[in-house]
């Protein structure tokens, strides 16, 4: 990875908020296909993402819930990027006017509240505007059905198919203006913070975060869990919890830039998190919790450990779930192609199976509705656990974390002492440039493709698995290569228990093998 020379510091103009805007509303150019990604259509705003296809969407979305009966209102709004209010207004007013009801609360909404509000049923689906943790000139829409999580590819490819039909023939979108549907009661608010603070508290132990002599930090990046974040602070009486920064401005110019020179509110980023990482450092507080703009990745910092990796992380909370028997019933932890197999070690450690599935959270969705998950985590810091949101949530993650430092200490010293048990990963993730063609190449391949390799880095070959790229098993350690699905790039994907050495070795001979 090339680092940038300004990574870690504040930019130093502003973003042109005025011509995104036009652009959002008059792009410069023909606007592209919708495509879903894992879980939505993302773009920078203009041609990759603009009015037209927030209102084509939701005009999909609404002829579907027409097709399938689904009845009940749709819960719609976004986070705090530039044009998500725009964008939640554009599609509330499409589905009002297709005679569909509309909870369109009056602030910026994460992303684990969309689908908290739909699993508790107050709400059928939901349209929530937002590009994650991507650079403020980008712009997305996210829809989740009736079971609260991701959409699944079958509906995702419903809802382009429909919406690019509308793309071409916007003269065919049904709307409502906004003052005339709230008139109709068509368009209504609601309260969506008192519901998710409260049953927040039945998995968090805020009583111990209460009584703990450590001090938290916590920042929202900017994003939607702010409101969120005092809620919890003013429900539980969290005196020893600040919220360090309370900062919002659509460009997010009080963070610091990424690797790459560009602003991201990554919070698994050391960049980013550099000022969070400076509060622990300096001993100002004992830990530094953050949440990225919609609030469904979670990142962390401690005065023991610094930057605490979500693989970390993702350890440390399966095992302590575990112990304290904080999710009832359940038998595995599901974990996505790339994250750490050191969970594989704990789950067997107290007679868990392990559910290793594609990347992206909707794979999780059908273990977390049937309550299989202890955890369910992705190397990209989401995680989620059973009985709770089948979207990932970083507001709950930090949260655990934060009763995890009060009850048993460090995050950085648990996971040393998991390592000292299970062996010790070396981890990581290589970005390769390519072309269109070899990524092409690369998603065609099999697994049987690799039934002449034997060994890679002096290890014995297991298996080969091509569900979601190619993912080679070896005796200690693995890799995995995926193509991007929006830059020509390959990311590289390897873990191994013998040594940092062995891991080097293990990606040159993954790219020879691949490439």
């Amino acid at each position: 990875m090339t680092l940038h020379p300004l990574a870690g510091t504040l930019t130093t103009h502003k973003i042109d908020t005025a011509s995104l805007r036009e652009a959002f509303f008059n792009p410069p150019g023909k606007p592209a296909a919708v495509k879903f990604g894992t879980s939505g259509h993302r773009g920078s705003l203009g041609t990759g993402f603009c009015a037209l296809h927030a209102r084509s969407i939701a005009q999909a979305v609404a002829d579907i819930h027409k097709q399938d009966n689904i009845v009940g209102p749709i819960l719609v709004g976004g986070d705090t990027r530039l044009m998500s209010r725009d964008t939640a207004t554009l599609c509330a007013e499409v589905l009002a006017g297709n005679g569909l009801e509309v909870i369109l609360p009056d602030m910026p909404l994460p992303t684990p509240v969309f689908s908290f509000e739909i699993i508790s049923g107050r709400a059928s689906a939901s349209l929530n505007g937002t590009a994650s943790h991507n650079p403020p000139q980008d712009m997305g829409l996210k829809y989740n059905p009736s079971h609260g999580g991701p959409a699944d590819s079958a509906l995702t490819s419903r809802i382009e198919k429909l919406a690019n039909e509308y793309m071409a023939h916007p003269a065919e979108i049904k709307s409502l203006p906004l003052d005339q549907a709230r008139q109709a009661g068509m368009i209504r608010n609601t309260d969506v913070i008192t519901p998710y603070v409260q049953a927040l508290g039945k998995i968090v132990d805020f009583r111990a975060i209460a009584a703990s002599p450590l001090r938290f930090a916590v920042h929202p990046l900017g994003g939607s869990s702010l409101t969120f974040y005092r809620a919890i602070k003013d429900y539980y009486q969290l005196a020893n919890v600040d919220i360090v920064s309370e900062q919002q401005d659509p460009t997010f110019y009080f963070i610091p830039i990424d690797h790459d020179g560009k602003i991201r509110m990554d919070p698994s980023s050391p960049y980013p998190m550099k000022p969070l990482i400076e509060l622990v450092k300096s001993e100002t507080y004992d830990f530094a919790g953050a949440s990225d703009p919609d609030a469904d990745r979670f990142g962390c910092a401690t005065r023991a450990g610094g930057l605490i990796p979500p693989n970390h992380a993702l350890c440390v909370l399966a095992d302590y779930l575990v112990r304290h028997g904080k999710i009832k019933n359940a038998t595995e932890i599901g974990r996505t192609l790339g994250t750490t197999a050191l969970l594989d070690r704990i789950a067997a450690s107290h007679g868990l199976q392990i559910d290793e599935v594609n990347v992206g959270f909707k794979y999780f969705v059908d273990g977390i509705v049937h309550h299989r998950y202890v955890l369910a985590g992705e190397e990209s810091a989401g995680m989620s656990v059973s009985g709770w949101t089948p979207e990932k949530d970083g507001m709950l993650a930090v949260c655990l974390l934060m009763e995890i430092m009060a009850v048993e200490g460090d995050i950085a010293s648990l996971y040393q002492q998991l390592t000292a048990r299970f062996g010790t990963p070396y981890y990581t993730r290589v970005d390769v440039p390519t072309d269109e063609a070899t990524k092409q190449r690369i998603k065609s391949l099999k697994a049987e493709d690799f039934s002449s390799l034997t060994a890679v880095a002096g290890e014995k070959v297991i298996r080969a698995r091509d569900t979601d790229g190619i993912k080679i098993y070896l005796e200690n350690s693995w890799f995995l290569v995926r193509p991007s699905g929006t830059e020509n790039i390959l990311k590289f994907y390897a873990e191994t228990f013998v040594s940092e050495a062995h891991l080097q070795a293990l990606i040159e001979q993954a790219k020879k093998a691949i490439l």
